[in-house]
């Protein structure tokens, strides 16, 4: 079989060559190279010498189907990236490929094991590309691709990779780092012959029979490690790392109290992966001691069945060979695998599915426990609601309190290693929009935001009926009577919607506009009087209403529009539009936190009519050393840039600074700027900044 697809692959890839000038050929047959030193099985084999046959040769999936049967064609499928789909950004496209992958891989995980020898091998001929897409490249390998070898446990392909990113992210670093740890080379072999000879003779005198070994740390963790502790190259004491490998569970315990009996064990650094395996299945055991020369070393205690799982990983644990899928007693490792697919049920938008997946392909793993002692993982700095949405649903959505260590906590509360976690429920409580801000675990941010969405829906569903009916107003139209009506069917189905609360709810997000309905069930001249009368009454409503908003919604006509409070947004400002049930447009500036958090399908397109002139509160806070005339010298300089003054509250302190809280009438954003630039040239001024929130009047407005 691999003979045939090393012949098949030869053929549709000849002619083709590299940018290194090789042929083509020898990319697909070292990414096979790669899968048979992972001693994956046949087809993986065979389908790493055909995965770039449908996508970059005339080869079809049909003939690949027909040549070598349907097992090998799913595998080559999955790996085939969707190039022919026209998406907006290079972000969107990777996270849709990057989805792709994902799902195929659920179905198969032989799939991903593939890709990620197909990107090994890329990365180590990447010198052969300009110096942007290496780094486009080795920046994607980083943020996802070694992250995805390290939750599927293969550490030997995850260090290779977080190496060469770091060679092409971080050139200088990286060759300094290597001439450092190349120039101690021989130092370095003479310590760990010396090291491992002092464990295995203690060992071998408690009748202990092992293999101990000593290597340096790849490049990037100590990089890494250095960055994280601001510390130089001298200063990482545990550069080498010790790995002792044993026959049995219990023989590891043993030697774990040998070598703390030989050397002194570093408060705090003890980790038992064994009795808590990591959620890709890693096992060992891990101490740092203080050493023979009084210097920190890392030792790992593990089986060989261990060692085997710690360097392949899921592959290590490979049934496919007789066709038997995956044994039950490995499901375990799997589960994160099969929930890729529940979030692809509830994330639409690829950009969103891929933010969500790289989160949990961070895991740095907290342990904590159920009053009843089961023992649960989780990122570090998950909270009680990351818990809650753990155990279900119905219970994460019901989460108003929890208890650690019988004590109530803060929902926001980080959870540490060995806590005892109780949950507290009430029936009609429901999540909270901020908890987003808070929780690190995919599953609770997905469910979150998917009870948000059916929130917002009902919410924009209502919101969508009575902008339809003011609209089908304005042209004399019965809305509750036209829309049980077969011509309003129809419209639904022209527009591409199932249900007629669809169509609603897109009118309420803004996407549809009411008018869009109504010229599909009035003749043109009839809707062209409409808008006439419309456009009559509209006048007349700003001569009575005295002042214009000064807003543009795009889509929706005689919107009622008001500004939010919690950033008061002045023309010039980039700003979004929110849509509030019964209450129209809400306009906030694009940075404020409010929008930044709220549901997506709620904004809407909104922009500065600039020919429409008004004046807009603002609060400014003025911060100087405090003199005599202060006031004075402020109010002039205001008064020079055509600013009115509507409020002034000024406060002393103890270091004669003077805080001085304005608030002003300013036309728009380049005017306010225009005021900054002439206190600031006042000498006695050390900052200007403009305060968001409700200005004072519209405190007492509230009041």
């Amino acid at each position: 079989m691999i003979e045939k697809a090393y012949v098949f692959s030869a053929k549709v890839h000849q002619g083709q060559v590299r940018l290194s000038g090789e042929p083509y050929l020898f990319h697909p047959l070292a990414v096979s190279a790669i899968l048979a030193d992972m001693k994956m099985d046949i087809s993986t084999v065979a389908s790493g010498l055909l995965h770039d046959t449908v996508e970059d040769t005339h080869a079809t999936f049909d003939e690949v189907k027909q040549t070598f049967g349907p097992e090998i064609a799913n595998l080559v499928d999955g790996l085939t990236k969707i190039s022919k789909i026209t998406l907006a950004t290079r972000e969107e496209q990777q996270a849709e490929n990057f989805r792709k992958m994902l799902l195929a891989m659920a179905k198969d995980i032989r799939i991903v094991l593939i890709k990620l020898a197909d990107r090994l091998h890329n990365m180590r001929t990447l010198e052969h590309l300009s110096p942007d897409n290496q780094v486009k490249i080795a920046q994607e390998t980083l943020d996802i691709y070694a992250p995805l070898a390290n939750r599927l446990g293969i550490d030997r392909i995850k260090t290779e990779l977080e190496d060469l990113s770091f060679r092409y992210l971080h050139s200088e670093e990286y060759q300094k780092l290597a001439r450092e740890v190349a120039w101690k080379k021989e130092e370095r072999e003479k310590y760990i012959e010396e090291v491992s000879s002092i464990i295995a003779e203690k060992l071998s005198s408690y009748g202990l029979m092992g293999k101990v070994s000593g290597r340096p740390k790849h490049f990037y963790s100590i990089y890494r490690k250095m960055k994280d502790q601001n510390l130089e190259f001298e200063q990482v004491y545990d550069v080498i790392a010790f790995r002792i490998i044993l026959d049995t569970i219990k023989d590891c315990y043993e030697a774990l109290g040998i070598i703390h009996s030989l050397w002194k064990p570093v408060p705090g650094r003890f980790k038992d992966y064994i009795a808590m395996p990591k959620t890709n299945g890693y096992q060992s055991l891990h101490t740092t001691v203080i050493g023979p020369y009084g210097e920190r070393v890392e030792i790992q205690i593990r089986t060989e069945e261990m060692n085997r799982t710690a360097e392949e990983g899921i592959a290590a644990h490979w049934q496919y060979k007789e066709g038997k899928g995956i044994a039950p007693k490995d499901s375990k490792q799997f589960a994160w695998v099969r929930q890729l697919l529940e979030w692809q049920q509830d994330l639409r938008d690829p950009r969103e599915f891929l933010e969500t997946v790289k989160i949990d392909l961070f895991p740095d793993e907290v342990y904590v426990f159920t009053p009843k002692g089961d023992v649960k993982q989780f990122p570090v700095g998950s909270t009680p609601v990351d818990f809650a949405y753990s155990i279900h649903t119905q219970i994460g959505n019901q989460c108003v309190g929890a208890k650690v260590n019988g004590k109530i906590v803060p929902l926001r509360y980080q959870l540490k290693n060995g806590d005892i976690v109780e949950i507290v429920t009430a029936a009609s409580h429901q999540p909270s929009k901020d908890w987003l801000k808070f929780v690190k675990t995919s599953r609770a941010r997905t469910k979150i935001r998917q009870w948000i969405k059916a929130q917002a829906r009902d919410r924009s569903v209502d919101l969508g009926r009575e902008i339809c009916e003011r609209e089908f107003k304005k042209y004399h139209l019965d809305f509750a009577k036209i829309i049980k009506s077969d011509e309003m069917k129809k419209i639904i189905s022209d527009l591409s919607f199932q249900t007629l609360d669809d169509l609603m709810a897109e009118v309420g997000y803004g996407n549809v506009s009411a008018n869009q309905i109504i010229g599909k069930l009035l003749p043109p001249e009839k809707l062209e009087k409409g808008k006439q009368e419309e456009s009559r009454l509209k006048h007349l409503a700003q001569k009575i209403r005295g002042e214009p908003s000064g807003i543009q919604v795009r889509g929706i006509q005689d919107m009622m529009v008001r500004f939010g409070k919690c950033c008061n947004p002045l023309p010039g400002d980039a700003i979004s539009g929110y849509i509030t049930r019964g209450r129209g447009v809400t306009v906030h500036t694009a940075d404020c936190p409010n929008i930044l958090s709220s549901e997506p399908q709620r904004l809407i397109p909104v922009s500065w009519n600039l020919k429409e002139k008004a004046v807009h509160a603002v609060r400014v806070r003025v911060v100087c050393n405090d003199k005599k005339g202060l006031l004075a010298d402020i109010s002039s300089a205001l008064a020079s840039s055509e600013v009115n003054i509507i409020r002034a509250d000024v406060t002393t302190t103890e270091d004669k600074r003077a805080i001085c809280n304005f608030e002003l009438e300013v036309n728009d954003l380049k005017h306010l700027q225009n005021a900054f630039r002439a206190l600031t040239r006042l000498k006695s001024v050390l900052k200007v900044e403009r305060l968001r929130g409700l200005t004072t009047t519209e405190k007492e407005e509230q009041a």
